[in-house]
This record gives C-alpha cells, structure tokens and sequence, in this order.
C-alpha cells in the first residue's frame, strides 16, 4: 500500500479562535476601487464568492468608518445603512460557500485630499504636515486631542455596522501609512499631547480603537493589520522592531483574535533568506493568532507554517490572480501571472473577475 502523502503545511486545518479554518491560506485585503460612491456594487459579490473556499478566511477590502476616511476613488465605506445593506449579498454569498469573512475597516488620515472630504475640508492627521505629492495630497489638520474619541468612536461604529452586515468580525487597519499608522510612526507623529512623543503616547490612539471595537463586538472577532517595518505613504518609524514588539505585548491586554503583521521588505538574497525570522520575536510576543503578509508564494508559506513562524499566511495579488489558489497549492499547480495595469481601473470585470480558474485552462 502506497504511503500517505506528506501534509501541506498551508492546507492543514487550523482553529482561529472559534473560527475553525481548513487551511491556512488567507485572502489579504485588497482595494480594488470597484464600489462606486463608496457603495460596494453586486459584482463585488462574484469577486469574493469566487475566492472563497470551505473553511477559508476572507478579508474584506480597506472600509471606510466615516465621510473623512476617503483618500481613493470607489472604495467602500460601512458608515451609512445604505453601504450595510450593499454588504449584506456579499457576506451572504461568501457564508453560503462556507467562509469566514472579516471585514477591513480604515481611515487614510492625510492620505487624501480636500476633494475627498465633507464640504472640501482638510484631511485629518496626527499632524499638519503634508505629504510630498501636492498635486494629489493637500495640507491636512492636526486633529486637537478633544476631538479624538470621535474618530475612536468612528471605528466602534463602524465594527458595529459590520455585524449588521453579517460579518464574523473585522480587522483594524493600522498599516502602510494610513491614519493609525500616522500616530504610531515617529518620523510622522510630531504631537505634543499625550497622543505623540514616548512610543507609549503615540500607540495610545490605535490602542484606544482595538479597546472600542473590541468592546462593542467582542475580541474574539477582532483583528489588527500593521506594517511598522514598512515606509508607505512616508510614514517611517525610527525603531519598527521596538514599535512592533510594544504593540505586540499591548495587544495581548485586550485580547484580540488576531495580529496581521506587512513583513519588511527584502531587497536582497541575503535579506530574502533572513528577512523573516524578524517577525519570530513579535509572533511570541502576541498571544493570539499570528497572520503573516508579504510576496509569499507556495513554498515561503509552506516554510512559514512549518517552522511556527506564522498561523496564517495572507495572499494578494497571487490570490487575486488566482480564484481557486488553496487548490492550486494542494496540487501545485501553476499560478496566472498578475496584471499590475487593471489592479485600480473602475471595470467590473477586467483583472477582478476575468481571471481563470483551474478548470477553464484544462
């Protein structure tokens, strides 16, 4: 009799929580500018329903919590009931073929402009400085320390609309220079209040969000999304290591599901080889599940769950370009090359729903 084949580490089941996941291949957030008005569309409902598989975890794309959170053109908000009730058919199709699905909820701060915003008003930040690019980004305002607990309460709100919709939680994004990272990053946050300053200062505002949202929808369905080894939006932290390591260990207070982490980026062979075992510290720090991200393909993320240096590992453009990628795993099968070109046009179909699957190439 033939041996078993040897497990694949992605394709082992894994136990989120109360979420039990059948593999571990996790579709990352993705902002594909498909929601026009900033409503999600019905043919957002065949882009996710094709990327989900039984047991398989789905992250929503970035969503907006309030009418200042908008930096892009046709991202989708959850902050009025109209957008709810256009969530509604997505999570449903996404439940009916046995997913789990969190949805992303975001603020761009200063990564916008007055074009964006409620009656042509400034971005808001956790300073006044302006980003480089001035034909896209105008001069935002330093938010005053009083009017905090609103955006705070902006993100409870919204996880709250998220359960409305019908989703198994959401996840706080705090990453790639947006407005929780503009508080947590050095080089950006330049407050004098107890929001800026000491390390402990700046993560205040971003832990004051995990503790709302945690506490209006439970911990056990939240997650956070951070990025503090990446300078996106240039927002760059003079010590990401201590950064990651502080939040990591603060986070275990409010005991969240989950803590997404954008690995550095490796520019080399030598830093490809080493670049990962950086997270290890920060993995063994946080309590809860761990969730990985960056260029993985089939055998990093292999290797990744096989040497315990991840839970899950989160997949964009390869699942983007491939609906059906945990099957393209099991059997190793060849990916779709992605298309850079049509990741942000407005198209309902061209490079988000016109990939193909495995059995439209046999």
């Amino acid at each position: 009799m033939a041996g078993k084949a040897p497990a694949i580490p992605l394709l082992t089941p894994y136990k989120m929580g109360k979420f039990n996941l059948s593999h571990r291949v996790v579709l990352a957030p993705l902002t594909r500018q498909r929601c026009y008005n900033y409503v999600p569309q019905p043919h957002v409902i065949l882009f996710y329903s094709q990327r989900t598989s039984k047991g398989g975890l789905l992250i929503a794309e970035a969503t907006g919590v309030s009418d200042t959170a908008q930096g892009f053109e046709h991202t989708p908000g959850i902050w009025t009931q109209e957008q709810v009730e256009a969530w509604k058919p997505i999570v449903d199709a996404v439940h009916a073929k046995g997913g789990i699905f969190f949805c992303q909820i975001w603020h761009v701060g200063r990564v916008s402009n007055t074009g964006y915003q409620p009656n042509g008003q400034a971005p808001i930040s956790s300073t006044d400085n302006r980003m480089t690019d001035h034909a896209r980004f105008t001069p935002p305002r330093r938010l005053r320390t009083d009017e905090i607990p609103q955006i705070v309460n902006d993100f409870r709100v919204a996880a709250r609309n998220a359960m409305e919709a019908g989703f198994d939680g959401v996840e706080i994004h705090g990453a790639y220079g947006y407005l929780l990272d503009q508080f947590l990053k050095d080089q950006v946050n330049d407050r004098t209040d107890e929001y800026g300053g000491s390390l402990e200062n700046r993560c205040r505002f971003p832990l004051e969000v995990v503790a709302a949202v945690a506490d209006e929808i439970g911990p056990d369905r939240v997650g956070i999304r951070l990025s503090p080894f990446t300078d996106s939006e240039e927002c760059v932290d003079s010590n990401p290591k201590e950064l990651a390591l502080y939040m990591a260990t603060a986070l275990n207070k409010y005991g969240i599901l989950y803590l997404h982490m954008v690995e550095p980026e490796r520019k080399n062979d030598k830093e490809k080889a080493e670049g990962p075992v950086s997270l290890v510290p920060i993995r063994k720090a946080f309590n809860g599940t761990f969730i990985t991200a960056r260029g993985y393909k089939r055998e990093d993320g292999n290797k990744a769950i096989a040497e315990n240096r991840a839970d899950l590992v989160a997949y964009g453009r390869w699942f983007l370009s491939n609906p059906d990628l945990p099957k393209r795993f099991k059997i190793d099968a060849p990916l779709n090359e992605y298309n850079k070109e049509t990741y942000y046009t407005p198209d309902p179909v061209t490079g988000y729903t016109d990939y193909p699957f495995l059995e439209d190439n046999s």
